[in-house]
């Protein structure tokens, strides 16, 4: 039933982590009257979920019946029925047949021989009758967990009731456990007990960031990201596994070295091992070698002299524990049924056991770095030529693109090196933190060099060990200010070191002090050391920085400085670093206007860093990427790429503020305007908490942008004027870094203030015209046009932004086109309505921002059309010819619901409709496939075929064709 009162109480985060979509479509169904059915593997949170939602529809029953059944009682007949029933069934008692009551007394009570056999109809009867009656009094909820241990009578019972209980308040919500594989559709038969048409909901293993959420919600905090890796892996998602082995964890004296295996609790062992007694000892000591593999194949335990692997993982696979075959059908290949199985295997076995699995694998592999790991861990104590295997496989794995294994096989390297070998321990520590570093593993290089900190000696260790300390702290160099002096003082006055250190001071006045000129500096005094000690890779990489300095200060050098950074030769690793010359050449160009050819280098650069695993170096260039997208006016693009960039740098905790900045910036343009406003707070808050002023002003100028497309002009003064005054005392003049001038210009019309935004566009075009930045000049002439507008010169307005609009749309700023031609729309309005505007008038004024703002698929925008054209006419419906979003409440008015040409007003029928369900149908007006309504709608495909189920069933109609049918002919009638 409906609860019309009052929202109900959601879960706190705390309860149901990673269930935000499926608990979206429970209350739907449970909402509109219907029940639900949870499924999926032990331990998946299925009981989590049911709590959730009992506590929170409970309210809404008058009667609430619950049973929870167990595989020990799973025998006794009734049992349920009695959990269910016994407490109410007297309240009804009454108004039942004599032959009901009595075969249901029996039953519940066991004082006479009942069985289905022998009472049957009455039976049968008997609880439906109990239901009807129940529900006559209010609606009914039963909720039923471990629903495969009910017993056979009860679980009949249920299914005969619950066919017949339609148009009843009465809704079932219950548990099942199914296997892991989703394909089996085990869950089938249990839907026999629940109502026609009830929704089933597989949950599935959680995401890494869910896992990691998970954990830091029951307090286990502090683990390394890539130990959270590990747990995610090695639970393969499930949330009870992750819990555990976060656990095991946390009560373990010792925790496990990088590369080591996770500790697997005796409970977990038990639990996934309980069928490994059925082996025999050859067959357990097969699937160990299988467990210590990287990609176990027949192949290979063959090779390893487990000779009889064929019939021994063919036993292990009819119990359960592995598969043979790929899950691309790949012959050979032999995989555990969840990597716990793996896990707890190689938990269970003895040190002797392990080494000697890994001996076999020494020889048996065919791949270098997978011999040379299994080689070092078969080994104890130090080994020189072992710790040399190691170093070259590292090299190795660096060179195919994987620093992840380059590091770790480098740690390995460092533990087996002897205390007078060259290159030493520290060396090999040193680099494997380094590769460390470029993963992405940033609490690994962080631990990793102070621990070589703490060992070394030697000033060039101790010099490069200071920098991996300084680059784990990225934007928050102000918490590592202690490390420059100790830095200084083992660089002495050696000039490679010191150009080491002079290029992190570049940063620290940049990042900390606020002082671009100073960095500048430091940078050219770093460039010129590194040249003068033939360290040509750091020299590179302080002409990029000393680059982009003047790029943003409008220095005159700039061009020059930039192609001295590109100048032969080159070093590739700096060439696709993410503060290299590559990085410089792309800001420079999408600040002067060169779309194609900024898109160029930043996707030439994507995919080098992909190759290489670079992942810090990725996540700032997807999000340029999706930069570049943006000015063009691809805002679903720049939308994806963003949310990929964030998702990436909070897996990493590369980032994470800029993440929010620019993905905020994307959200205002062509997602959710809340969001952007929201990650906008965020970046800000991070951004003052690391003392990071570049990326605070940038932060500023984020919120400023969505608080303007929230229509908080006030808010967005606020925020931009704090901006302007930051990058002024930065010294950063060229617009085309922030782009936020023309919207403080605009929210300051806004709220009145004509003098300081004429200020505003006037200081800003100065410096746009000498740097010759198009695009910022185009900008300021739409803001000055309002400007104008505002002081009654229409017409003169109306030349300006015709001209403005005309410019973006030959640089191919496509989003920049459609607000200018937005405002066109309202200038044109409003002098229509000093003649009295007509509706038809309204719609044509804003034809040519709603076809372009389309193009852009601007959702946010879009709306203040919606908003536009309902202030000038007072019209509530179609747009017509405009075709911009219907009224409110309606399909038209969802999130990225944009009829087609010719404009749809939302069928009365689709009124009857759930949120969701309206906002499906709406894209399918628009035209849209699943899978882009899944991506508009941030929803699975698989929701969206289910959400488009129900909206059939209840318009009573079978197609999207029907949809569109309805909005036609109500046009039409219309």
């Amino acid at each position: 039933m409906r609860r019309d009162a009052e929202e109900p109480v959601r879960p706190r985060s705390d309860q149901v982590i990673g269930r935000d979509e499926l608990l979206g479509r429970a209350r739907d169904q449970l909402s509109g009257g219907g029940s639900v059915l949870l499924h999926g593997p032990p331990g998946i949170g299925k009981s989590t979920m049911l709590r959730a939602l009992d506590a929170e529809y409970a309210e809404s029953a008058r009667t609430v019946l619950r049973c929870s059944a167990t595989e020990s009682e799973s025998h006794l007949p009734f049992l349920a029925l009695v959990d269910l029933l016994g407490l109410v069934a007297d309240e009804v008692a009454d108004a039942l047949p004599l032959p009901q009551r009595a075969a249901l007394e029996a039953a519940l009570t066991g004082r006479a021989e009942s069985s289905l056999h022998r009472d049957g109809l009455a039976l049968r009867l008997a609880v439906l009758s109990v239901l009807r009656a129940l529900a006559a009094r209010g609606p009914v909820l039963l909720v039923a967990d471990d629903l495969q241990w009910l017993d056979a009578p009860s679980a009949e019972l249920l299914g005969f009731a619950a066919r017949r209980l339609g148009g009843m308040p009465v809704r079932m919500l219950g548990a099942v456990r199914t296997r892991t594989e989703p394909k089996e559709q085990e869950h089938v038969p249990y839907l026999r007990a629940y109502p026609p048409e009830s929704l089933a909901l597989r949950l599935a293993p959680l995401t890494r960031s869910q896992v990691s959420e998970l954990l830091a919600a029951r307090g286990y905090t502090g683990l390394r990201r890539s130990t959270v890796r590990d747990i995610h892996h090695t639970s393969g998602g499930n949330p009870l596994f992750a819990l555990e082995l976060g656990r095991a964890l946390a009560e373990s004296p010792t925790p496990p070295r990088p590369g080591e295996p996770l500790p697997v609790p005796t409970s977990l062992r038990a639990l996934v091992l309980s069928r490994l007694d059925l082996l025999s000892a050859e067959a357990r000591r097969t699937l160990l070698v299988a467990s210590a593999g990287a990609r176990p194949t027949l192949a290979l335990l063959h090779a390893a002299g487990r000779d009889d692997a064929e019939s021994e993982t063919a036993l292990a696979a009819s119990l359960g524990l592995v598969a043979t075959g790929g899950p691309d059908g790949q012959e050979g290949t032999v995989r555990f049924a969840n990597p716990l199985v793996s896990a707890a295997l190689y938990a269970q076995a003895t040190p002797q056991e392990r080494r000697a699995a890994h001996a076999a694998l020494s020889t048996a592999a065919s791949d270098p770095i997978e011999r040379a790991r299994h080689l070092a861990l078969a080994t104890t104590g130090t080994d020189e030529q072992v710790a040399a295997r190691l170093a070259e496989a590292a090299t190795l794995a660096r060179d195919r693109g994987a620093p992840s294994v380059a590091a770790q096989l480098g740690l390995l390297a460092a533990r087996h090196t002897p205390p007078d070998a060259q290159p030493g321990a520290d060396e090999r520590r040193l680099r494997s933190a380094e590769d460390a570093l470029t993963s992405g593993d940033i609490d690994l290089a962080r631990e990793v060099a102070r621990d070589a900190l703490d060992r070394a000696t030697d000033a060039a260790i101790r010099v490069r060990a200071w920098m991996v300390v300084i680059d784990a702290a990225g934007q928050a160099m102000a918490e590592v200010e202690s490390v420059f002096p100790q830095a200084l003082a083992d660089a002495g006055d050696d000039p490679r070191l010191l150009a080491l250190v002079r290029y992190q001071l570049a940063w620290r006045a940049l990042l900390v002090e606020g002082e671009m000129t100073k960095g500048r500096e430091e940078a050219a005094h770093a460039a010129r050391l590194a040249a003068t000690a033939a360290d040509r890779r750091t020299e590179l990489m302080a002409l990029s920085f000393q680059a982009q300095m003047e790029t943003l200060m409008g220095h005159p050098d700039a061009p020059a400085t930039l192609e001295r950074a590109l100048t032969e030769p080159q070093d590739p690793q700096v060439t696709c670093d993410h503060n290299g010359a590559g990085a410089t050449r792309f800001r420079w160009e999408i600040m002067s206007d060169q779309l194609t050819e900024a898109r160029t280098t930043i996707t030439g650069l994507l995919v080098e860093v992909r190759k290489r695993g670079m992942v810090e170096a990725e996540v700032h260039f997807l999000r340029g990427l999706a930069e570049t997208e943006l000015r063009a006016g691809h805002c679903g693009r720049a939308l994806d790429l963003a949310h990929e960039s964030l998702a990436l740098g909070r897996d990493t905790g590369i980032g994470e503020a800029a993440g929010n900045m620019f993905t905020s910036l994307a959200e205002a343009a062509g997602g959710d305007v809340d969001r952007a406003l929201a990650l906008a707070g965020d970046a800000v808050r991070r951004a003052e908490e690391d003392g990071d002023l570049i990326y605070l002003s940038r932060a500023l100028g984020a919120l400023g942008h969505a608080q303007l497309v929230a229509g908080n002009a006030a808010g967005t003064v606020q925020s931009l004027r704090r901006a302007r005054e930051l990058e002024q005392g930065l010294g950063i003049f060229d617009p085309a870094r922030g782009r936020w001038h023309g919207d403080l210009a605009e929210a300051l019309i806004r709220i009145g203030e004509l003098a300081e935004a004429q200020d505003v566009i006037d200081a800003t075009r100065e410096h746009a015209s000498r740097l010759g930045r198009a695009s910022v000049l185009a900008v300021l002439d739409r803001a000055e046009a309002l400007l104008k507008a505002a002081q009654g010169e229409h017409e003169a307005a109306v030349r300006q932004l015709t001209s403005a609009q005309e410019q973006l749309a030959k640089l191919g700023y496509g989003l920049e086109e459609a607000r200018v031609a937005l405002e066109l729309g309202r200038l044109r309005a409003e002098r229509a309505g000093g003649s009295g505007l007509s509706e038809r008038s309204a719609r044509g004024a804003y034809d040519e921002a709603t076809r372009l703002l389309r193009r852009c698929r601007a959702v946010p925008w879009l709306r203040q059309v919606e908003a536009a054209v309902v202030g000038a006419t007072g019209a509530v419906g179609s747009m017509g010819s405009a075709g911009a979003l219907g009224a409110t409440g309606s399909v038209g008015s969802v999130v990225g619901a944009v009829p087609p040409a010719g404009g749809w007003s939302a069928p009365v029928e689709l009124d009857r409709l759930a949120s969701t369900e309206r906002q499906v149908a709406a894209l399918v007006l628009e035209g849209a496939t699943n899978r882009e309504i899944a991506a508009r709608l941030f929803i699975s495909v698989k929701t969206v075929e289910a959400t488009l189920t129900r909206v059939y069933r209840k318009l009573g109609i079978r197609s999207r064709v029907d949809i569109v049918r309805l909005a036609a002919g109500q046009q039409r009638t219309g």
